[in-house]
């Protein structure tokens, strides 16, 4: 089977516990260091086996084969892309069963890396996909705080929920401009400035 590894932690003699998401499953397993084995990193995507055992009820990862993505040597894609993949785990480690919609999301944003430039881009774009499916996109634009309607400019806040600037310290946006991207996913209007300080957003957790 086939999925990406959101979360690896060191135990003894350097085995590690790795967790992978795949189609179906959030996995957690338990891999011994060995010099034969393959390398393996978070956000790398992998084709692994697993394999029950008697002494853990961790089963054993095996059988790993890296899937290269052809941006992989991109120092700065691949820089974001981990610190993206890290923090499904933190969003999803209490759930076992997935539904493949989270699988689907990271090949996209893999393959949408492909061609675009700017990574930070296509991971806020991903971010508001999954924001959607959950069904936690803010997008009646009414005030978290006050509870009042937004109708000119606002803040973001952590989830991407929007309030008035009046209520809550943070960078000014347009209102037309949330309204693109909450609506129509479009990022063009943006600034790199505005880029990097939504992006700081979401890395406070999906």
């Amino acid at each position: 089977m086939q999925g990406y590894i959101i979360h690896i932690s060191n135990v003894r003699d350097e085995d590690t516990i790795v967790s992978i998401i795949t189609e179906k499953k959030l996995y957690t397993t338990y891999r011994f260091y060995g010099k034969r084995h393959s390398n393996i990193h978070l956000g790398f995507k992998i084709d692994f086996e697993t394999q029950s055992s008697l002494k853990s009820n961790i089963p054993r990862l095996k059988d790993v084969i890296q899937i290269n993505f052809p941006w992989i040597l991109d120092n700065k894609k691949l820089y974001f892309w981990q610190r993206f993949l890290k923090l499904f785990y933190y969003h999803l480690k209490e759930v076992e069963d997935l539904e493949p919609f989270y699988m689907k999301l990271l090949d996209d944003l893999a393959h949408k890396l492909t061609k675009q430039s700017n990574p930070k881009r296509a991971i806020i774009q991903s971010y508001i996909v999954l924001c959607k499916y959950e069904g936690r996109l803010h997008d009646n634009f009414e005030c978290l705080l006050c509870e009042q309607p937004i109708t000119t400019n606002l803040t973001i806040v952590r989830g991407f929920v929007p309030v008035h600037t009046s209520c809550s310290y943070g960078k000014h946006f347009s209102l037309q401009k949330i309204k693109e991207l909450f609506i129509d996913n479009i990022l063009i209007n943006f600034t790199d400035d505005e880029i990097d300080y939504l992006l700081s957003i979401l890395m406070q957790g999906l």
